[in-house]
């Protein structure tokens, strides 16, 4: 059974589909036993077109993605927990149990650039569970 890695931002929109989209990818290509989900404190509807359409350019399908509010049960069960805004008081969480990325800029305002940030630090952190293996 594969690891749980859990990303999170607020609407689960954005950011943590990225993040959860790239760490698949990259985690299936190295043979590690991760596998990532996302989720949020106050869930969107749907994840952002915006989304949708640049990872597609990449051949990542996020389309079955439906934006969900984070669960104590999702905290629990992860082996490790990336927030990009979700604060841990929302979270109910102690802060020591978060790796924190703040400086990824709202996919909303700057896509590319949220998009290259967040696909250089999953590469990082793909690289970390490699050698942890």
């Amino acid at each position: 059974m594969n690891q749980k890695i859990l990303f999170l931002c607020p609407h689960n929109a954005a950011k943590s589909v990225i993040a959860a989209a790239y760490f698949n990818q990259f985690a299936v290509q190295e043979g590690l036993p991760f596998e990532a989900d996302s989720a949020g404190t106050e869930p969107s509807e749907t994840v952002s077109p915006v989304v949708r359409e640049m990872l597609a350019q990449e051949g990542l399908d996020v389309s079955g993605v439906v934006p969900r509010r984070v669960t104590a049960e999702d905290l629990q069960n992860a082996a490790h927990i990336i927030s990009m805004g979700c604060t841990a008081e929302a979270l109910n969480i102690a802060p020591e149990n978060i790796e924190w990325w703040l400086d990824v800029p709202m996919v909303s305002q700057m896509p590319e650039q949220a998009r290259v940030l967040i696909r250089a630090r999953v590469e990082q952190l793909i690289t970390e569970l490699r050698v942890q293996s």
